[in-house]
């Protein structure tokens, strides 16, 4: 390999130098040094130069032999089309497989033992996807974008025109901060990120008193408290909908769901009751004094929501449903709703179903037709139905997906608090 070459993959920044610095170096020094200058030089811009020198003498067609050996994966085309490329020169078949409403595509091998294909056009949105290499499942090592937890896969997207609610806009950004804090209950650290909405300031509102409704948004099984931020685009939806007008400036605190280890060799109904009630101690004992002590966040339940996905959504329509003096908005999306002999687990309702009535101001419920706990969530509202609590219950398109939730989440939060006629923001900074 030639020296430039060399030099170029030892230290990849070093190319990042201005035209008249190596022009300085070159009146000075250029004619008169080889490799070995470059080696002994103490001067990192004298390095920098003797490099760009070395590369000088590269052919250009060498150079685009390096550059076209750079694979680009995912690449994501103007007209929705998305290219996939890995390089696995002794592989069999690679396939691109978990791709929402796609197939999964085998990719076309080339001379070099590179591996593509172009799908769609497909619509915007954010896709999930891995490789499978010889029927081993791959990340797409060219892809920073990784959704992590108890699987992990590769991810891009397809924007939207206009953009989608979880895309970023430029609308005024709340922030987002992740808290590590001592739990009585579990006996252990757990942490908690917490979303501010633009405007928000812990010393006053628009130099008032006001105080921010809260959605706590639970998690679901094998996923963290990072989920709702990294996947889920919580804090961007947030950010549009107020943008738009029609969510009210809102807090939203989304914790760790797990209190007890997690060990995927339990079966999950065994594992998910005895973690329920961990969480919900931690949830009210631990977690809403700690937010409600450092954030100026409303203590009424008429403005204090729980909502939750898959395991998280049977976490929030518990907790929530035991818990009215707390919550008056509860929503599950997805959700292992309560099961069994569910008037032990909410007890009080088939008693006095008026008087929860009274209690709940917004239940929603939320479930993909294609979704594998469809049938759990028609027997929890037939439940309801049965024994007359109100509720709203909805069946969309769709299976277990993030896809699906992030639009159940703008739903919930334009149900739970939506925006007044004018809901000005005049201070896009935090503060404090």
């Amino acid at each position: 390999m030639p020296v430039g070459v060399r030099l170029l993959f030892r230290d990849m920044s070093s190319i990042a130098i201005s035209n008249s610095e190596f022009a300085s170096w070159f009146k000075r020094k250029g004619p008169e040094c080889d490799e070995k200058d470059f080696t002994r030089s103490r001067n990192p811009g004298e390095n920098r130069c003797f490099l760009f020198y070395w590369m000088l003498g590269i052919s250009m067609s060498q150079i685009d032999e390096i550059i076209a050996q750079q694979l680009v994966s995912p690449q994501v085309h103007d007209d929705g089309r998305v290219t996939f490329r890995v390089r696995a020169p002794q592989a069999q078949t690679v396939k691109v497989v978990g791709i929402d409403g796609v197939a999964d595509t085998e990719l076309e091998k080339d001379a070099r033992g590179t591996w593509s294909k172009t799908i769609g056009p497909l619509p915007a949105e954010r896709y999930s996807y891995t490789f499978r290499i010889d029927g081993v499942e791959n990340l797409d090592l060219h892809n920073r974008d990784v959704k992590g937890w108890l699987t992990c896969a590769s991810q891009f997207e397809v924007p939207g025109n206009p953009p989608l609610l979880h895309e970023q806009t430029d609308v005024p950004h709340g922030i987002v901060s992740h808290h590590i804090y001592s739990s009585k209950s579990t006996k252990c650290q757990r942490g908690v990120f917490v979303y501010t909405p633009p405007g928000y300031s812990k010393t006053g509102y628009s130099k008032t008193d006001r105080t921010y409704p809260v959605l706590y948004l639970l998690h679901g099984y094998g996923d963290d408290e990072s989920a709702w931020q990294r996947v889920g685009r919580a804090p961007f939806i947030a950010d549009n909908l107020i943008a738009q007008g029609k969510v009210e400036p809102t807090m939203i605190v989304m914790p760790y769901g797990h209190p007890v280890p997690l060990d995927v060799r339990t079966r999950f109904d065994d594992y998910a009751s005895r973690n329920l009630n961990l969480m919900e101690d931690d949830l009210c004992t631990d977690l809403m004094p700690l937010i409600e002590s450092q954030y100026r966040v409303s203590n009424s339940r008429e403005k204090r929501a729980i909502a939750g996905l898959s395991m998280g959504g049977g976490q929030s329509l518990t907790i929530g449903l035991r818990h009215l003096d707390r919550f008056s908005r509860i929503g599950g999306f997805s959700s292992a709703c309560p099961q069994g002999d569910i008037a032990v687990q909410l007890p009080g309702f088939v008693k006095n179903p008026g008087h929860a009535n009274e209690q709940i101001d917004l239940l929603w419920i939320a479930c993909g037709k294609e979704d594998f706990l469809l049938t759990r969530n028609r027997r929890f509202v037939a439940w309801l139905n049965e024994t007359n609590i109100q509720h709203i219950y909805e069946e969309t398109a769709g299976d277990h997906d993030w896809m699906v939730w992030r639009k159940y989440l703008a739903e919930f939060l334009k149900l739970s608090f939506p925006a007044a006629v004018t809901s000005p923001i005049d201070d896009d900074s935090q503060s404090g």
